[in-house]
């Protein structure tokens, strides 16, 4: 679902749960992953995934709510290719998350960004900075949305 390919970058993966996302954006050619999950089990699944697969090297795994993460990776100057969004359903803003994300310039030129929701919830489809791809639903309750920077984000971003 993920889609396309990558040529290295690094990957967020923001409300992690097992990792699942993150670990086939590997397999798919992004560079690192960046896990980030607040639940302690979580983050121990992950780390458990990621010696499981010898990837050890290629994740960085965090115990972290969404919005400190970010602030943290900003911090860091760290940039994203590929942000994975799959939070417990109903509990996030997705439009106030990711206006947060550009404005802390963690996405990079060209970026996806991977939605999965309640098709209850309403994610933006007009924002100034990103271009709906692909949005599909399955069993008629689950919903994915996945936006591409376009090239007046990717002028913000300059």
């Amino acid at each position: 679902m993920i889609g396309p390919f990558f040529q290295g970058g690094n990957a967020l993966d923001l409300f992690a749960g097992s990792g699942s996302l993150g670990f086939e954006a590997l397999s798919r050619g992004v560079e690192k992953v960046v896990f980030v999950d607040k639940h302690p089990k979580a983050v121990h699944t992950i780390n458990e995934n990621s010696k499981q697969l010898k990837l050890e090297n290629r994740v960085e795994i965090f115990r972290a709510d969404a919005f400190r993460a970010i602030h943290a990776a900003a911090k860091r100057e760290l940039d994203f290719q590929l942000v994975l969004l799959d939070p417990p359903y109903g509990k996030v803003n997705y439009e106030e998350l990711i206006n947060e994300m550009i404005q802390l310039r963690l996405i990079k030129q060209g970026a996806w960004i991977y939605c999965e929701h309640d098709m209850s919830e309403k994610l933006p489809s007009d924002h100034p900075y990103l271009n709906v791809v692909k949005q599909t639903h399955y069993g008629g309750t689950i919903g994915i949305t996945i936006y591409k920077m376009n090239e007046e984000g990717s002028a913000y971003l300059d």
